[in-house]
């Protein structure tokens, strides 16, 4: 697929069936795929920390999981129309995964993951989740590797790694060619939090007009200093537009 820069990202757009069916594709062909899902958030820390950059481009598909994105992109005349939220396009896959496309989730606090994997099990009954581990262990010396090597003894084709933005981005640049059984590895946040039920995720109606961000800053409001990113994005892109892209 093609993809448009938007302050330094690639993003790769497409509808949610159209990512969801490249993947597959990938799959397929036995191509490894990183995800990756930045919102506006993590745009700002790109433009803020440049390496950063090489990071987060170094994945096969990176999806606009943000309103702010698409603002950005409409203020910036970037063909990249439609918002697509990683936490659908990972129960997505979800929903078409089974035994030989089986799942490793791995993230949250000790219980999530396994929570997450009953509940997704019982409304996909075709889903195979072939492993599971918490994110709570060292990224680096012989934990981290005995976690890479479990996933590998698993047989999982597709990982989510929901360490949060940008450390799990960070993790699967760093170990990537270890796991080069696996198929997909997507970064997905507090998506396993969501899925598990402790985590409710904003109604329809903020979904629909990108106003989740606000709906979490309602139910958190100690995110208040990261969401102050979001308004330096919104600005700065417009300040970047009238310097010419510079």
């Amino acid at each position: 697929m093609n993809t448009v820069q938007l302050r330094g990202v690639n993003f790769t757009p497409g509808s949610l069936e159209e990512i969801t069916d490249h993947i597959l594709k990938r799959i397929k062909d036995g191509k490894q795929t990183a995800v990756y899902t930045p919102n506006s958030e993590i745009v700002q820390l790109c433009i803020d920390d440049n390496s950063l950059y090489d990071v987060i481009n170094s994945a096969e598909v990176i999806i606009p999981d943000g309103i702010g994105v698409i603002k950005a992109a409409k203020i910036l005349k970037l063909p990249i129309k439609e918002r697509v939220p990683g936490i659908e396009l990972g129960e997505k896959l979800l929903s078409v995964a089974n035994a030989d496309i089986p799942v490793f989730f791995m993230g949250g606090k000790p219980g999530i993951a396994d929570e997450a994997a009953a509940k997704m099990k019982e409304k996909y009954p075709d889903l195979v989740v072939c492993g599971i581990h918490d994110g709570y262990f060292k990224k680096s010396g012989e934990e981290n590797d005995a976690v890479i090597e479990e996933i590998k003894k698993s047989g999982a084709s597709i990982l989510f790694v929901c360490l949060g933005a940008p450390a799990q981005e960070k993790w699967i640049y760093e170990n990537r060619e270890k796991l080069d059984s696996v198929n997909v590895l997507m970064g997905l946040g507090g998506s396993l939090d969501v899925f598990s039920g402790h985590v409710e995720r904003a109604p329809k109606f903020f979904c629909k007009f990108g106003l989740e961000w606000f709906y979490r800053l309602i139910k958190q409001p100690y995110r208040i200093g990261r969401m102050m990113k979001l308004p330096k994005f919104y600005f700065g892109t417009w300040l970047y537009k009238i310097k010419g892209g510079k």
